[in-house]
């Protein structure tokens, strides 16, 4: 650790003694983004070693009064804002100001401790495309865990083959075709609020995954171009009530039931731009309840990657910035154990991504 970077952590409140750096050199300073409140006010905020957070407006103000010539900039209201803003404009702009915290000997006036503010979710999002059956592990144990139940095998299907338009398979690809369904943006929630427990319903299974922040409008975006359109990655706990609808209506699938009650997409706790996640393709994923290992995986397990993902759902839809594809969860679920363990009032639920950052949450029982 770099001197002053030790004393950026070690002072909020005791000097080390002077001034920043002048100029940014060498690679540019890791950063999260996230959305805080304090005091009731809500505000952007530059994230340094997940402890520390710089409200943007108030160190983009502080820089321009040191930098007269440079170009004057509002900093954005809102995370959309920002990163429709991003590569225009913005992204000098962050990493000087990153940069500059970094080499601080005195921890300026605008950055506070993490944990006297109140963390709300990143973003709220337009779309939420959440990935169904895309590790392989999952949807093996799911599969063993029916034929342990005595469910009937399922009927033979043929090879898997192209969708014309939407998902063009290669030859010798036996993969089935991508599975994504919607979920509602009302069931977003910060990173460490409560997770509710609806009434009546009792097998509430947890999903600890790795979400895609759009960057730009993704219409059609063919494969070898997807990264192009990314514009970060963030953790989505994707809270899933396996209950059933209570008959055989349409099969008796129901994803509106299964995947949509209040809390059901805890979000964040930050975002972290593209350029500072080493391998999105191998990212280490954990889930715990109550301190137990539940989930432990990679996001090289995927059965399609993030891009493919991205290029599939953007033959269907127009993504925007802001949108978020969830790769979908890990082995680990209850619909794989024999034993499941459900998730019910006083647990606490704990999901970590690797380079990302923990979501912590309180499962409470729902006010009836």
């Amino acid at each position: 650790m770099r001197p002053s970077s030790l004393c950026l952590v070690l002072t909020l409140s005791i000097s080390c003694g002077a001034s920043y750096a002048s100029a940014q050199t060498g690679p540019a300073e890791p950063y999260k983004l996230g959305t805080f409140r304090q005091s009731g006010r809500t505000f952007l905020g530059l994230v340094l070693g997940d402890t520390k957070v710089a409200d943007l407006a108030k160190a983009n103000a502080a820089w321009e009064g040191r930098n007269a010539a440079a170009k004057k900039l509002t900093m954005p209201g809102d995370m959309i804002e920002l990163i429709k803003r991003f590569d225009s404009e913005l992204k000098p702009r962050l990493a000087a100001i990153a940069s500059e915290i970094a080499r601080a000997t005195t921890a300026p006036a605008y950055v506070v401790a993490a944990s006297s503010l109140e963390t709300l979710p990143p973003l709220r999002p337009a779309i939420i495309l959440n990935a169904g059956g895309n590790y392989t592990e999952h949807t093996q144990g799911i599969a063993a865990q029916q034929q342990r139940a005595g469910a009937a095998a399922p009927a033979a299907t043929p090879p898997p083959t192209s969708l014309p338009g939407i998902w063009e398979r290669k030859p010798g690809d036996t993969r089935e075709n991508p599975y994504l369904f919607l979920k509602s943006p009302t069931t977003v929630t910060g990173p460490f609020d409560p997770i509710l427990m609806p009434p009546g319903r009792e097998r509430i299974d947890f999903e600890c995954e790795f979400n895609v922040v759009i960057g730009k409008t993704a219409d059609h975006v063919p494969l070898d171009k997807a990264a192009d359109h990314i514009f970060g990655y963030t953790i989505q706990i994707d809270v899933s009530d396996r209950g059933g609808r209570g008959d055989r209506k349409m099969g008796g699938s129901d994803w509106l039931v299964g995947k949509n009650h209040d809390t059901f997409a805890p979000l964040g706790p930050f975002i972290v731009p593209k350029e500072f996640v080493k391998d999105p393709l191998n990212t280490k994923q954990t889930f715990t309840l109550n301190g137990e290992v539940m989930q432990d995986s990679s996001t090289s397990r995927m059965t399609h990657n993030i891009y493919e993902l991205l290029h599939f759902a953007s033959n269907i839809l127009t993504l925007s910035p802001g949108d978020l594809i969830s790769g979908g969860s890990p082995a680990g679920t209850n619909i794989e154990r024999a034993e499941p363990r459900w998730m019910r009032a006083g647990d606490t639920a704990v999901c970590t991504l690797e380079g990302l950052g923990t979501q912590k949450h309180a499962v409470v029982a729902a006010a009836k």
